[in-house]
Order: C-alpha cells, then structure tokens, then sequence
C-alpha cells in the first residue's frame, strides 16, 4: 500500500512537471512573439485597423508578421537602390494586394490607339524635370478599395494639363468618372482604361471638380447637377507611341503622362524609396502618372511617377522608377500604354 503511494506521488509529481514544462514552453513563445504582436498592435493603431473577430485578427497578423520579416531581410541584404516598408498593405497577402488594382490590361489588345503624336519632332527635352515643382500636380490622393485607379490616372494627367494652359491647379473628379463613365468600358470600381476616360470628358464636355463631386471611393450613381458643374475641358487625346521610352520622354517633357504599369509585384507593394529597379513584367493591372524624370545620385535614370495609394506608401505617395531599360517595353511595362490629354 505504502508503495503504490509513493507510486503515485512520483506519477503526479512527473505530471506537475510536464504542465510546467509545456507552461514553460507557451509562455517562451508568448514571450519570443510579443515584440511582432506588438508591433501588429501599433500598426493597428496607426492605420485604423479594425477587425471583426478573433480568428481574422490572427490571421491577419500571421500575414502581417511574414511581411515584415521578408520586407526586413530584403532591407538587411541591402543590395538592391531601394527600399521596402511596413505600410498599411501589410496585413494582405499579394493576392489580396493585387485585388485592389482594376485596371483592364487585358482588353489593351482591342484598342485602337490614336495615330497622331504631337511631339514626335522634339529633338530637345530638359536633362531633368519635375512637374510638381512647375505647380502641375496635385497632392497625393487615394484611391481606397476602390478598383479606379485608371480615373486618377486620368484625372492626374487633366489636372497637369489644366494648369499647364490655365496657369490653374484644380483637383478634379475621380468620383464622376466612376459613377457617370460607366457605358463603355470603365466600370467604376470595377476597372476601366484612361484613354476612355479622356473619351467621357472629352464627350461630356468637361469634369467637375473634386471640391464640387468629391471622392467617395465606392460606385454611386451619376449626380448629373454636379456632373454638368465643369471645372475644366479638354480637346482631346492622343497616344504615346507603344514600346518607346524616348517617345515617352518626350511626352513627359511637356505635360504629364498617364501610363499604365505592372504593379502587383511584393516588392512594388512595399516599396518606401529609392530608384525601383526591381523584377516585374508586362501584365498591365495599374494605371500611374509620370510626373517627370531624373538621374539618381548614382546615375540611375528614372521616372518620377505619382500614384494613387495614398502618402503611407511610397516615397510619399510618389516612385522612381528605372528609366532606359533593355526591354522596349520599359520597366514594369510603363512605355506600353501612355497617352495624354490635349487641352
């Protein structure tokens, strides 16, 4: 009897120490975790995340944490003229990143581009040049959930040149676009192309102003008193010729440019500065605007490009992107698509 006691004691001693040990064991990985929940914590904070229930909160923190360890040890390999940054894309995966663009690459095919090109003869164009500096760009917007990216892009490019033959700068609508361009090809938040943006403004006699039809960032139905309230009008639009950077920058010397980029890549959705020289391909899925164009410290030339996600992300909103590649294409496939309004 004495001996099965003993026996027992021994048993629920062991047990003790094998709860203590997995105890142990929990509260090291809670303790090894805590600086990257804590982390998640804050960035929570600094964007205003919030998430429904428990289960999505952890999954988005998984997601959350393996972006910031690669983003960090791609910063810590230091061999590339960029960086990468914790932004307020990271709790997506790549996939849900690349819902977020919807612009429609995939009907390009079917267009038919416009055969004039008004500065085919420019044999000279200034070694640098920033529009923002020339009063042509308006401060970074974003666009949200929202697929519009094309509207901004068009938008930015009539903002440029309004100011450029008005001598003023107005914000202009990306919310009548979507909401009224809706019979063709452009479907709000959907996606849709530039080029028949400049169609509907050209056709519509003009664009409203954002202070006027301001942006809501979901597809509503058309507000005809704002819409027919014109800000500004163009006269038409015209394309850059296809796989020509020198064509591009041609363009860019005298207004800005919508262009359209492959812009999916984890890279490009954590970019924070430097000269982006990084892999990408031609599946035209973002509509940007060039803005200008320069030659980095190093004498990496590229162009300066404005997009539509907001000042968390980016060079403040904006990217410099490798110009005069060996693809004709350009990087990111950012001479494919370009074209401009005309005022």
């Amino acid at each position: 009897m004495a001996f099965k006691k003993v026996l027992f004691q021994y048993f629920t001693l062991a047990l003790c120490l094998v709860f203590a040990f997995c105890a142990f064991e929990g509260n090291a990985r809670t303790l090894e975790d805590a600086p990257m929940r804590e982390r998640h914590e804050q960035w929570m904070a600094i964007h205003g995340k919030v998430y429904t229930h428990s289960y999505e909160k952890e999954q988005k923190y998984q997601t959350f944490k393996e972006n910031v360890q690669r983003i960090e040890a791609f910063n810590h390999a230091g061999n590339k003229p960029y960086k990468l940054g914790i932004n307020h894309f990271a709790d997506l995966t790549n996939e849900e990143f690349k819902a977020i663009n919807r612009f429609k690459g995939h009907v390009c095919s079917k267009i038919t581009r416009t055969p004039t090109f008004r500065y085919e003869n420019m044999t000279a164009v200034p070694a640098t040049l920033d529009w923002r500096q020339e009063g042509a760009v308006t401060p970074i917007k974003d666009q949200g959930q929202c697929g519009c990216c094309w509207a901004f892009s068009a938008v930015a490019a009539t903002e440029g040149i309004t100011k450029l033959s008005t001598g003023k700068l107005i914000s202009l609508s990306e919310q009548e676009l979507v909401d009224c361009d809706t019979k063709g090809v452009d479907q709000g938040c959907e996606g849709g192309l530039m080029d028949d943006a400049f169609k509907f403004i050209l056709q519509n006699k003009g664009l409203a102003a954002e202070a006027i039809y301001p942006y809501e960032g979901v597809d509503g139905t058309c507000n005809a008193k704002a819409e027919g309230n014109h800000a500004t009008s163009i006269k038409g639009y015209e394309d850059v010729p296809a796989n020509s950077e020198s064509a591009l920058l041609k363009a860019v010397a005298n207004q800005p440019v919508s262009v359209a980029i492959e812009a999916s890549g984890f890279e490009f959705q954590f970019y924070s500065g430097g000269v982006f020289t990084g892999s990408c391909g031609t599946n035209l899925d973002h509509g940007v605007t060039a803005v200008g164009y320069g030659v980095s410290d190093d004498g990496t030339k590229y162009w300066l490009v404005k997009n539509s996600w907001g000042v968390k992300w980016g060079d403040k909103g904006y990217i410099r992107m490798q110009r005069d590649v060996a693809a004709k294409e350009g990087l990111c496939g950012i001479a494919m698509l370009a074209s401009y309004p005309n005022a």
